[in-house]
């Protein structure tokens, strides 16, 4: 019997947030189960293998069976929703990564609600015809083809009442492309269909083909509309690798710069005028290059281009890979981005480097970062890793700005009486705005609205979807029972999702609080006060909250050292060093170790 293999990735706020203590149950055909595990302090398990059908089975388009074997999974943890997946196709010699998107419960939710998440075969298996409309080829909006940071999608036909997603748009080729064809598909086949699929999403992009329209989203998951996605799915390892090369690469005509309209359909069950799913496999087993199985389909002139303009980079990609012996500002960059990641993710080693200089350490940074993120684990940053940690780097910062300016708005726990609707102005309204942006961190149907204290369209869409999640008339109006469930929702990220410099640490044979005090660098008493223990009685499996090793540094008081010069000298304040401390006065000891808090 062949083997396929199935792991998870669990985490939040734009996989800012990694969950640990995630129980998770692999379930075959009949529900029973055939693996139990927890996710680790990076939100994974170790991949698993399970037995599949032979990978040609999926290679032979005359083929008439099924030619993977599913299974399903069950995902709980404490302080959020369960998550159940079923028919998740595992294909020979493919690792299927699933995405575990937990929901956090609200603040007065007694038990767990359940998702459940459908993912079946793929759209090149499905029997219905598909009528891609697209724009004549000179037809253009934008002034130039942008990777978008996020991308709207809608959960159905144009005008049907759904749901819309907001995900990366790496992430969102790497669901498109897992839910239109086989994995294991010749490297050729699979490189042409997903530059197919870029094309196609950047076109929708590029002429605002349903924004144009009058709709708030950027592409549908209906095949007869646009390509296939399934919120949640399961991402192959195949498909990912080359997303992660060429996500910003695209097909346009010789002498334009519009996204060509790249439409397609399976070439068996299904005809079109476009690229045929099933052809381009057997163009690649013939030698075909991927260009050359796109020329085959589309115009002979044309070409592969490439856009660096992505919104939501701080940095660009410097054109060259870094690596041991690189030196400069770039590198100062990656280290900045790491060492601050390495506060939510704490397995990756402390960079020890000199400023500037690719060394040993800083090696070493990059390789544990790209065996997390699933890039090939060599230690290089080429274009691949470059924007992988220069988007984790954005969504934790975001987090922790979002964080920092909750304490500053004083959001407290009784909602503003107010009613606000379009046109409202105003304190209440900065207070809606922020409550939102929270929570379309972790709930991707969710739109970010501009915080600029003025009730426009961009808050009443958000609000207005913020109401269809929580099951509430879909009006825009906030008022007594909208607002409510915003703080319900609000307060229950803050008690269900690390943050504060803590992760989630799940207790093992032969664990003590000393053993865990040890490894990451607190005590005893820490620990029990952060998790209200009052023995230091442990049970196997059981969830602990600990201090982040990178939410703080150690410090040795120096001769004619002082709280202000020391936090004048780590950019912190002296309140922030005594609360970190426990300090009650301004008294220090010479050879004293002090915690200062990272900025």
């Amino acid at each position: 019997m062949a083997i396929g293999f199935l792991t998870v990735q669990a985490r939040t706020a734009q996989e800012a947030v990694p969950l640990s203590g995630v129980q998770v149950s692999i379930l075959d055909a009949l529900g029973s189960r055939i693996y139990e595990m927890t996710t680790d302090e990076n939100g994974e398990v170790q991949a698993v293998p399970l037995e599949t059908l032979d990978r040609s089975f999926s290679q032979n388009q005359y083929f008439s069976g099924t030619p993977f074997i599913s299974y399903s999974l069950l995902a709980q943890a404490d302080g959020f929703d369960t998550l159940y997946i079923s028919d998740i196709p595992i294909f020979e010699g493919e690792t299927a990564v699933v995405p575990l998107a937990l929901m956090p419960m609200q603040s007065l939710q007694r038990t767990p609600y359940q998702t459940e998440i459908h993912v079946g075969g793929p759209a090149v298996a499905m029997p219905g015809p598909r009528s891609q409309e697209g724009p004549a080829e000179q037809m253009y909006v934008l002034r130039q083809v942008v990777i978008p940071n996020r991308i709207t999608v809608h959960l159905g036909k144009p005008d049907a009442y759904a749901q819309n997603v907001q995900v990366s748009f790496p992430d969102y080729v790497k669901n498109a492309a897992s839910s239109e064809i086989y994995p294991t598909w010749p490297e050729a086949a699979l490189r042409a269909n997903i530059y197919a699929i870029i094309t196609f999403a950047l076109n929708r992009i590029y002429t605002e083909w349903y924004r144009s329209r009058g709709y708030s989203f950027d592409i549908t998951n209906s095949t007869a509309y646009d390509q296939y996605f399934v919120y949640g799915r399961p991402i192959y390892g195949s498909i990912s690798r080359i997303v992660d090369e060429i996500f910003n690469e695209y097909v346009r005509r010789k002498g334009q710069n519009a996204p060509y309209f790249t439409s397609f359909c399976n070439g068996t069950t299904s005809t079109c005028q476009g690229l045929s799913q099933w052809g381009t496999v057997t163009l690649a087993d013939r030698g075909y290059t991927p260009l050359q199985i796109l020329r085959s389909y589309y115009p002979k002139d044309i070409e592969i281009a490439q856009t660096e303009i992505i919104t939501g980079v701080l940095s660009s990609y410097p054109g060259a890979p870094l690596q041991q012996g690189s030196t400069g500002l770039d590198v100062q960059t990656i280290q900045t981005y790491l060492n601050r990641i390495r506060r939510n993710y704490p397995a990756i080693p402390a960079i020890t480097d000199k400023t500037g200089t690719f060394g040993s350490s800083t090696k070493a940074a990059v390789k544990k970062f790209q065996s997390v993120f699933n890039l090939t684990p060599d230690g290089i940053v080429g274009k691949a890793t470059w924007y992988k940690i220069s988007s984790l780097y954005t969504a934790v910062t975001k987090l922790a700005d979002l964080n920092s300016e909750g304490e500053t708005l004083g959001i407290g726990t009784v909602p503003p009486a107010s009613v606000l609707r379009q046109g409202s102005r105003g304190q209440d309204v900065i207070t809606l705005q922020y409550l939102l942006n929270v929570a379309a961190e972790f709930y991707p149907g969710i739109p970010s609205p501009a915080q600029d204290g003025i009730f426009g369209s961009g808050t009443k869409q958000a609000v207005t979807a913020f109401q269809r999640m929580m099951q509430l008339t879909p009006d825009g109006i906030v008022g007594p029972m909208t607002w409510e469930a915003l703080y319900q929702v609000y307060q229950g990220i803050e008690q269900n999702v690390p943050q504060g410099g803590t992760i989630r640490y799940v207790v093992q044979a032969g664990d003590s609080l000393w053993l865990i005090a040890q490894r990451y660098n607190t005590t005893v008493d820490t620990l029990m006060k952060l998790n209200g223990l009052t023995s230091d009685l442990l049970n196997i499996g059981q969830v602990l909250k600990v201090p982040s090793p990178q939410s703080y540094i150690q410090y040795t008081v120096q001769a004619g050292d002082s709280l202000w010069l020391i936090a004048q000298k780590y950019n912190t304040t002296v309140n922030a060093v005594k609360s970190l401390n426990g300090l009650t006065s301004d008294l220090l000891n010479i050879g004293q170790v002090l915690r200062i808090p990272r900025n």
